[in-house]
């Protein structure tokens, strides 16, 4: 029996217009396991009259899932331009993160030879850094996955096999915590510099 979103931990989110640019929204395996890939709204815009303005604070490259039945989401992945973001981040999704869930937070200004284990609010974060790679590669290499199996794979098997794979992720990162990981945060690089205007 297929499930629609609103069947899903993702329904909030969704009917908040939160979740963006969708590569995937849907059921991932036969069990009912529900999964995203886009980009999630972490702060929106003040509108203006009618007019429709992209979200202040985005999450990008997102890779998520939730388990059949959960009010939770089980496993996320996304990048932030700023570790800063990591609040904004955890007040947009709100309740539908949980203790026993594996999150993976890539960060573009983070020291590139760092990886942290923090926990924040009650909830725990892998933060990495990232610079020119993606999200996707850098989770395939965090989890050993081949990408010539991958290859074969439709886009929810890719991104259930990457799920499965974070669920049963338990390497130890050094500990942080909030404050000093802010404290030690590179610049916070713009994103439109060097580009053809």
């Amino acid at each position: 029996m297929s499930i629609n979103i609103e069947q899903s931990a993702f329904a909030g989110l969704d009917r908040q217009k939160r979740l963006l640019n969708q590569v995937f929204k849907g059921e991932l395996n036969a069990q009912g396991r529900f999964g995203f890939r886009g980009e999630l709204a972490i702060k929106f815009a003040t509108a203006v009259a009618d007019e429709a303005r992209p979200p202040e604070l985005l999450a990008q490259q997102v890779i998520s899932s939730a388990e059949p039945g959960a009010q939770k989401i089980a496993f996320l992945s996304c990048y932030l331009l700023s570790f800063g973001y990591l609040d904004a981040l955890v007040a947009a999704l709100g309740d539908t993160l949980e203790p026993s869930g594996k999150y993976f937070i890539y960060c573009n200004n983070i020291d590139l030879s760092k990886r942290y284990h923090l926990e924040y609010k009650g909830i725990p974060f892998y933060i990495l850094p990232l610079d020119e790679a993606t999200v996707y590669n850098e989770l395939l290499d965090l989890f050993g996955l081949e990408r010539n199996d991958l290859k074969k794979l439709d886009t929810a098997g890719k991104i259930n096999r990457i799920a499965e794979s974070a669920l049963r992720y338990n390497d130890l990162f050094p500990e942080i915590n909030y404050a000093d990981c802010l404290a030690g945060m590179g610049p916070v690089r713009d994103p439109g510099e060097n580009r053809p205007v």
